[in-house]
């Protein structure tokens, strides 16, 4: 994996957006895996501002949401297709049609998500995948001990996902307890994996993902088997790193043909 120590969470989400502009800019018409959250409200941001200036546009861009609530009503303002429209399918002018979420709502809920892994391939895959993790090393809904060969399916939220989840919530109680999401097989195939985490909070997920064995007990470890994947996280988040010194020396000597910010 290739990771990326910056001073700040403003940093964290400038240099990602950078990489995934320098997708845009290359295929117009990528398709985006989006994620919703804390984590990569920075990137939306940076993004925003590219978006603003008329550095990049999305109006061909496709994109893919990593999940969905299940049984939330679709105009509930924490629906993930709420979320998606309102931080990311707004403000960066995607096509909405171009933009898809899982299905939380299906009466055959087991056939949507099948359906959703066919609507992936169909548009030629994922060019770059934007990841968050959880304290508990989840990405996507990926709880621990998901296989590394899931599709995307429905999953129940650990309690602590759905405690991390209640801020976002009246009370604890609404918090949905299933989800239907990417797998991790399905996150795998994407063509680059983009993964940020920003503070102490996520310090012993990102220590236990990039440098712990690989384990279905630590989701986000799945990335070691992914040949394109970035990881970018603030020096809070890096505070667990062993090789956290090597990891600055390589970013700061990277040639400049492989530099993207």
């Amino acid at each position: 994996m290739e990771i990326i120590i910056l001073p700040t969470p403003a940093e964290v989400g400038r240099v990602a957006a950078a990489k995934i502009a320098s997708v845009v800019t290359e295929k117009p018409a990528a398709v985006i895996g989006l994620a919703t959250g804390s984590s990569p409200q920075g990137i939306y941001a940076d993004l925003r501002r590219r978006v603003d200036a008329g550095e990049i546009s999305f109006a061909q861009a496709r994109g893919f949401a990593l999940d969905e609530y299940v049984g939330i009503p679709l105009e509930h303002p924490e629906s993930y297709a709420s979320v998606i429209a309102r931080d990311v399918v707004a403000p960066l002018g995607f096509e909405p049609s171009r933009v898809r979420v899982p299905d939380g709502r299906a009466s055959d809920l087991a056939f949507a998500a099948k359906e959703y892994d066919a609507a992936i391939r169909a548009a030629g895959g994922i060019d770059v995948q934007i990841l968050g993790i959880g304290a508990n090393g989840h990405i996507g809904f990926n709880e621990p001990t998901s296989s590394f060969a899931s599709r995307t399916r429905i999953k129940t939220l650990a309690p602590s996902t759905r405690e991390a989840n209640a801020r976002f919530f009246d009370t604890p109680e609404q918090v949905p307890t299933h989800c239907m999401t990417q797998g991790l097989g399905t996150i795998l195939e994407a063509r680059h994996l983009v993964l940020v985490a920003q503070g102490a909070s996520k310090a012993a997920a990102i220590a236990a993902a990039v440098e712990g064995p690989l384990s279905s007990f630590v989701p986000g470890s799945a990335l070691q088997l992914h040949e394109h994947a970035t990881v970018v996280v603030d020096e809070a988040a890096a505070a667990e790193l062993r090789l956290a010194d090597y990891y600055r020396y390589t970013y700061d000597h990277k040639p400049e043909w492989q530099r993207f910010a």
